[in-house]
């Protein structure tokens, strides 16, 4: 989802990429407090974003790192949009049923039923449930210590199948109630992810409609 080096499905995990997170104005606010005024209160999200990709070390060689920077934005249920514009340009769209995957470079489109896709990743925490108690239903979920002005919650996804170890979302006070300031993602292969958000709007005007995706004339669909 970063580059060329990438697989689809380390994009899918790293999105989706959303998903995403609403805080009460106080010093003394858990994370998990933090998390819950989120996922009732922020509807839809507008943001910025930069992800840095960490590679594990292998054979004594440094970490490699990937960085890339986009949009995204999410109306729940279930719509979200992370639009990747550097170093290459792709998108991930949900439209509430189906997730897309479009590479402009290479003119394809990959679909998958969202059911299928979103069970257990970083866009399940940020677009889809309505409370916290929806959120348990997937992830043991655990908040961490204050850390650079953020307020955190780590989620384990229950599920022992999926491809990914941990998500930690960090929330940003604010006098408004919250934003969603950033993401790590720890899949099983070592592999970091560490998305960071700003400009980011709570509860923009968003339709239903603007997440619909039509693929684009002659670009090649891969459904899975």
């Amino acid at each position: 989802m970063i580059t060329k080096a990438i697989s689809s499905s380390s994009r899918l995990l790293a999105v989706a990429s959303l998903a995403l997170a609403c805080v009460a104005a106080h010093a003394q606010t858990s994370g998990l407090d933090s998390l819950e005024n989120f996922v009732k209160n922020t509807k839809s999200g507008r943001a910025a974003f930069t992800q840095v990709v960490t590679s594990p070390a292998k054979d004594g060689a440094a970490p490699k790192t990937k960085t890339s920077s986009g949009t995204f934005e999410f109306l729940r249920p279930n719509r979200f949009r992370f639009v990747y514009t550097r170093p290459f340009e792709q998108s991930i769209v949900s439209d509430g049923q189906t997730l897309w995957l479009h590479d402009m470079d290479l003119n394809q489109v990959t679909s998958r039923k969202l059911a299928q896709a979103l069970n257990g990743t970083p866009a399940a925490v940020i677009a889809t449930a309505s409370d916290l108690k929806g959120l348990q239903a997937d992830f043991n979920l655990k908040a961490l210590p204050e850390k650079s002005g953020l307020q955190w919650v780590e989620a384990t996804p229950k599920g022992k199948d999926g491809q990914l170890q941990s998500i930690t979302v960090g929330l940003k006070p604010t006098d408004k109630g919250s934003e969603l300031a950033a993401l790590e993602i720890l899949d099983s292969f070592g592999q970091k992810s560490v998305m960071t958000f700003n400009q980011f709007e709570v509860n923009p005007t968003l339709a239903p409609a603007s997440f619909q995706f039509k693929p684009p004339a002659g670009a090649a669909v891969i459904r899975q």
